[in-house]
């Protein structure tokens, strides 16, 4: 219960229930993308180091979606051969699966065209994890949404993944594919003010209405975390904990650094 010391009626630097986000400057520049991907439709690349909050953002975006006008596929099963893909996204939009390659690809596409085109509805999918898929399923993207004698797009397709997904898009191999995405985003490390506006935005979503740490302490946290804000977490926790056990009511610089060597970053 050391949270409670702070004013805290849960702790936001740890997985629970809770579930928000925080309006950083990164977030807002993924936003806005994601707003023109959905009007305009098409494949959409995000990348960024892990513990960015890659996945938290697109599970807020698909949240907003409205079911009327978006059907979702997610997927993030990024080990399966190329025929194995084609069955699991084919059961993911609940189609019955079939045994051959070719029919499932035959399968998707009709059910594609039927929900844009008598439905009115875009289907989405995203693929979590998509620095690590195989290289076939990646050439097989482009054709799989490329549509007979219609240029438009009739689906959105996001690739989340680790900064090596766009050395992989960079092949001449996917050279194909690499035309077709309109939107390309890499998720930076949070800057000095976004750190301050990251952890004060946690605090508040817990209903935090003290002083829980101070100027230094910001700026102790923003340098040993490098922004990323899965270690962030781990130091305010660890802070927190502590600060309790030292019975401070604000947590300082070295208290901070206490903590950062507690866990060990470094």
């Amino acid at each position: 219960m050391y949270h409670a010391k702070y004013g805290l009626e849960f702790n936001p630097f740890i997985k629970n229930t809770k579930d928000f986000i925080i309006e950083t400057n990164d977030y807002k520049q993924i936003k806005q993308r994601l707003k023109f991907l959905e009007s305009n439709k098409g494949f959409g690349v995000i990348t960024g180091e892990p513990g960015r909050g890659k996945t938290t953002i697109i599970r807020h975006w698909v949240k907003e979606l409205n079911p009327a006008l978006f059907k979702v596929v997610y997927t993030s099963l990024s080990t399966l051969t190329l025929n194995e893909f084609y069955k699991h996204l084919a059961e993911e939009f609940g189609l019955e699966t079939r045994f051959r390659k070719s029919d499932n690809y035959k399968h998707i596409q009709a059910e594609i065209n039927r929900y844009q085109i008598e439905k009115q509805i875009t289907p989405v999918f995203i693929i979590d994890e998509a620095d690590r898929i195989n290289s076939s399923i990646l050439s097989d993207l482009k054709m799989l949404f490329n549509f007979e004698l219609d240029s438009r797009d009739r689906a959105i397709v996001l690739l989340v993944g680790g900064i090596s997904l766009n050395n992989t898009l960079n092949l001449s191999s996917n050279e194909g594919l690499r035309q077709r995405i309109t939107m390309n985003y890499k998720m930076n490390n949070l800057s000095k003010e976004d750190v301050r506006i990251y952890i004060e935005g946690r605090l508040h979503c817990a209903k935090c209405v003290q002083t829980v740490f101070d100027g230094p302490a910001f700026e102790a946290i923003t340098n040993a975390s490098n922004g990323i804000p899965r270690v962030i977490h781990k130091i305010c926790d660890m802070s927190m904990i502590i600060g309790d056990m030292q019975n401070t009511e604000v947590i300082n610089a070295d208290i901070v650094m206490a903590a950062v060597n507690e866990i060990e970053i470094g």
